[in-house]
């Protein structure tokens, strides 16, 4: 490594963005962190939409404050990258300008759109039976699910058509942020394989004519492919106006979270496996070859490393349940985890199920919703509490046992996002999982981390990916109780019967959703 140079990463969420400076040398280290926090617009029919005019301002006012608060000169700012929420829907016209509000990947209100186009005929798993083999083929995964993107591009042509023959260009949530420091229109391969229309195989890498037709995409509004280590441009003076920053300095691909959370825990060679738990919540695994399992919504997705892809199985709210029973009881984070984590294990036989906004992976239903289950007289707060995290927990657990149908799981793993923070759920995820668990000094910012490393590889400060992960280190290590593993399993097994149980009563008491 060279001498160390400062960076700045944003990690922008679904709740809010962090900007974050870095030194990278010999080490990638912290040196402050700014957040601003934006709204998100859930929506009667199953839409959840975000204005991407508030991510450009809270970008714009956490780089000014951080840049004073640590007293950094814009001049020593070597390169910024973005980690950012993937699978969003952002429309443009000619100048980048928003033709509406984002969808974000929670938007699930183009039920009817998937289903006129994949549902019909043959199916396997609800999947026209060709139409999933052409997509196997091409993309290594498939359509299946009603958030995916292009069901949201094709609700807009049928709902907004005003908006859709306005339309420049379909970027992602971090490409506008690009498009608006640079003034380029680009998407890395990472948000192009998550747009579910891009071609893996060799030779052939690039959006699919093929999926495009058969999807009803028009690729003049696809943006031109970048890598995530590539310079995609430089700030412009409007832009570096706004920030606070240098014009012309260099602005790096980035990545999604899917993609750069497990860089930034040090999950980077075949087999690491990592948990995040945040807005949301996955479980991801490093594997060398495209994998996908339609019976669980579990797909190898192309992410940040070339001849790398990471086995990928989401749920939709994990600490947002918490921040939901945070809200509801008046509490802060800290008084959450510390109340959770003096209740004894199983939660006085209280199980709560973490569907919130539905679920994805190992089932998908849109229709989903949380349960307390098996209340007594004598539930108090405090077992409802620690319920929610058992049951986030419970639901990362069934995710890892999925994955391992098809490929073998690594351990320790690593545990990234914000829940990660709470040495009760690092604990409670060990004991539920049976695995060690291990976090790194700043689980709630190795998206960032992972963004700096991509600036570093860019400017030759690091270099390799297996490098970097020998600056990631582990502080913290939880090892299973076998007292508490015996006491979860019994509501494992209730816990996993629960949708089941209750699938037809959530389709009726949630039709808006599917009309």
């Amino acid at each position: 490594m060279e001498n160390p140079v400062k960076v700045i990463a944003y990690d922008v969420g679904t709740t809010g963005l962090k900007t974050c400076i870095f030194e990278i040398g010999k080490e990638v280290n912290l040196i402050g962190t700014e957040t601003a926090d934006y709204k998100l617009y859930i929506l009667d029919n199953g839409g959840a939409e975000q204005d991407p005019q508030d991510w450009w301002a809270a970008m714009c006012s956490t780089t000014r404050k951080l840049l004073s608060k640590t007293k950094t000169d814009p001049a020593d700012i070597s390169g910024i990258s973005f980690c950012s929420q993937m699978q969003g829907l952002v429309l443009v016209d000619r100048n980048g300008h928003p033709l509406r509000r984002a969808m974000t990947y929670m938007d699930q209100r183009a039920v009817q759109e998937m289903q006129e186009t994949m549902g019909r005929g043959i199916t396997i798993a609800g999947i026209n039976l060709f139409k999933l083999i052409k997509s196997i083929r091409e993309t290594g995964a498939v359509n299946a699910s009603v958030k995916d993107p292009v069901w949201k591009y094709n609700w807009v042509k049928k709902h907004e058509p005003e908006i859709f023959d306005r339309i420049h260009k379909w970027l992602d949530v971090k490409e506008f942020l690009i498009c608006r420091c640079t003034g380029q229109f680009v998407m890395t391969e990472d948000s192009a394989f998550a747009a579910l229309l891009y071609n893996i195989r060799e030779g052939k890498k690039g959006w699919s004519s093929t999926i495009c037709r058969m999807l009803g995409v028009n690729m003049d509004h696809l943006a031109e492919i970048k890598k995530s280590t590539d310079r995609v441009g430089v700030i412009t003076a409007a832009a570096a106006g706004e920030l606070g920053l240098a014009e012309e300095t260099p602005v790096i691909g980035g990545g999604g979270d899917a993609s750069l959370i497990g860089i930034g825990a040090g999950c980077i060679s075949t087999g690491d496996t990592h948990i995040y738990a945040g807005t949301s919540g996955w479980v991801s695994t490093v594997v060398d070859k495209p994998l996908l399992d339609t019976t669980t919504m579990i797909a190898a997705i192309t992410g940040a490393q070339p001849d790398k892809f990471n086995y990928f199985a989401e749920m939709e709210t994990a600490g947002k349940c918490l921040e939901w029973v945070k809200d509801s009881l008046g509490l802060n984070y800290g008084h959450l985890t510390l109340l959770a984590g003096e209740t004894p294990p199983g939660s006085g036989g209280v199980i709560f199920t973490p569907w919130l906004h539905g679920n994805r992976c190992p089932f998908e239903d849109s229709n989903a919703r949380g349960i307390f289950f098996n209340i007594k007289l004598e539930t108090g707060k405090n077992e409802l509490i620690r319920a929610v995290l058992e049951g986030v927990c419970y639901h990362l657990r069934w995710m890892l046992e999925a994955q391992e149908k098809k490929i073998t799981t690594g351990e320790p793993i690593r545990f990234a996002g914000g829940v990660a923070l709470s040495d009760a759920a690092g604990q409670m995820l060990a004991d539920i999982t049976g695995r060690r668990v291990e976090t790194t000094e700043n689980p709630q910012n190795a998206g960032a981390v992972g963004a700096a490393v991509l600036i570093g590889l860019n400017l030759g400060i690091i270099g390799s990916f297996e490098e970097a992960k020998k600056t990631i280190r582990a502080n913290k290590t939880f090892i299973p109780n076998s007292q508490n593993s015996e006491t979860y399993e019994k509501a494992y097994a209730v816990f996993k019967q629960l949708h089941k149980s209750n699938k037809k009563h959530f389709k009726t008491l949630n039709q808006a959703l599917i009309i």
